[in-house]
C-alpha cells in the first residue's frame, strides 16, 4: 500500500527502537528510482513556533500534536508500519506553506 501525501502513518525513524507518528509530503511515485518517502514528524510537545502546524484533536492520535517542519527527513517507504488516518486538505496545506518558509521556497 502507497503512502499518500497527507496521510499520517506511523513510522520507524530509527530512534532508539521508537516509532512515531509522521505526516506524508510526498506524492506516490510508482516509477521513482528510490522507494523513499518524505515525511514530517508529528510531536506533543507545542513550542508555539511557525515552524510547527497545530493538528487539533485527531481521532486516531492520542494526544493532541503538531507537525514539526523542521525535523523534515526521508526514509525508505517499508519502515512505513502502519497508516493511522488523514489530515485535513486545509491542514496539509498549512503544512506546506510552514516548510516553504522554512526551507526559502
Amino acid at each position: 500500500m502507497a503512502a499518500k501525501p497527507g496521510e499520517v502513518w506511523l513510522a520507524d525513524l530509527g530512534l532508539a527502537a521508537k516509532t512515531r507518528p509522521v505526516v506524508i509530503l510526498s506524492r506516490d511515485d510508482p516509477q521513482a528510482p528510490r522507494a523513499l518517502v518524505t515525511y514530517i514528524p508529528l510531536t506533543t510537545q507545542d513550542r508555539g513556533s511557525r515552524y510547527e502546524i497545530e493538528l487539533g484533536n485527531l481521532r486516531f492520535l492520542r494526544e493532541t500534536s503538531v507537525a514539526n517542519v523542521q525535523g523534515i527527513g526521508s526514509i525508505p517507504s517499508v519502515r512505513l508500519q502502519r497508516r493511522l488516518g488523514s489530515l485535513p486538505d486545509e491542514t496539509l496545506e498549512k503544512i506546506k506553506q510552514a516548510v516553504r518558509l522554512a526551507l526559502n521556497l
